[in-house]
């Protein structure tokens, strides 16, 4: 008796992604497959689909991680399904949490993809991740910036030397710097050594205004109605305007305010077994670095923004902490509803 093939076939790759080799792990529908390992190019897993598996559909899926969404692109280029999963997204039964190697990671991401229970991130196009890059790279000079700070301080108090009144807080002038250039000490190594890190604080400082400057004269000019459409919301800066374009995209792709609130992560979490149920804060699932930005932000808002402060003063004598952080979920739903409409906030209009 002739058989026929009723229906495509399909294969399922998972791949435990690292800098010098990839694990695969090749399954079907019919069957579990077998586990290999390859050097990271992806044009030798293609040679190897083309001459195993030439008639099969491809659905393929990698953790995100430092690799990037290169080889994402360059499967998506090939015709086949391509996935970007969150590692927490990976279910592990019993002792799989407490086994792991690479050929174990790729069985399970093939075995999840086969059975449907994957969903890819959001991958942005190349130019925002390029952009999102500048943002990053401003961001680590903030933390240079008040590293060497506090080196410099730390110097002063190792040797005995007192920070005049009018100096002795977080903003650092000319006048201080100035002052910092002309303290003499003893001994002349000690001041060969305030003088290296003068120098590497100017440098670092000159670097924070620079990219700072470019990040934002680029969205202006490619961004521009998003970006002024984020700056008419009191709190919301230059800065902060040009993280959510950098990081969270185009904020129209997010259906709601529940959905970008677990995005960014300022949805509450919550925990319930029988009768007992209590929240537990803000959930551990985030965007941290934009949910931080958004809590500073915050704070600039309620001294700016008359119905914002009277939503802070409305929760007075509660936990600041939590307070602050429903503000930034009322500032985040504001942020939401202005880039949707498209028209500017108006300070003192209740939403």
């Amino acid at each position: 008796m002739k058989t026929e093939q009723t229906a495509q076939p399909k294969l399922y790759i998972g791949i435990d992604i690292h800098k010098r080799s990839w694990k695969i792990h090749c399954a079907t529908d019919l069957f579990s497959g077998k586990s290999f390992t390859m050097p990271p190019k992806p044009e030798g897993l293609k040679v190897y689909v083309e001459q195993h598996f030439s008639d099969y559909e491809v659905t393929i899926a990698y953790e995100a991680g430092c690799c990037g969404y290169y080889a994402h692109r360059s499967f998506e280029s090939y015709g086949w399904s391509s996935l970007v999963v969150n590692p927490a997204d990976i279910h592990r039964k019993g002792k799989e949490r407490f086994t792991k190697t690479d050929k174990i990671d790729a069985q399970l991401i093939a075995r999840e993809l086969k059975d449907g229970r994957l969903d890819s991130i959001h991958v942005p196009e190349v130019e925002r991740e390029q952009l999102r890059s500048l943002f990053r790279r401003r961001n680590d000079l903030v933390k240079d910036f008040r590293r060497i700070k506090s080196i410099l301080k730390m110097q002063l108090l190792y040797f005995g030397v007192s920070i005049p009144e009018e100096f002795d807080n977080d903003h650092w002038s000319h006048n201080f710097r100035h002052w910092l250039d002309s303290l003499v000490f003893s001994h002349p190594t000690a001041r060969e050594t305030l003088d290296s890190r003068m120098r590497s604080f100017r440098f670092i400082d000159k670097e924070l205004r620079d990219v700072s400057s470019k990040l934002r004269a680029y969205c202006r000019k490619h961004y521009k109605k998003d970006y002024y459409l984020l700056r008419s919301i009191p709190g919301i800066g230059g800065i902060v305007a040009c993280g959510i374009i950098c990081e969270l995209g185009d904020l129209r792709r997010f259906n709601s305010i529940k959905h970008l609130a677990g995005y960014v992560g300022l949805a509450p979490g919550v925990h319930q077994s029988g009768d007992n149920q209590r929240h537990t804060g803000i959930t551990m699932r985030a965007h941290r670095l934009m949910r931080s930005y958004f809590i500073e932000a915050s704070w600039q808002a309620i001294r700016t923004d008359p119905i914002m402060q009277a939503y802070y003063r409305k929760h007075i004598g509660k936990n600041v902490k939590s307070v602050i952080v429903k503000v930034a979920r009322k500032l985040l739903s504001r942020t939401l509803a202005v880039i949707k409409t498209e028209i500017p906030y108006t300070i003192g209009v209740i939403e």
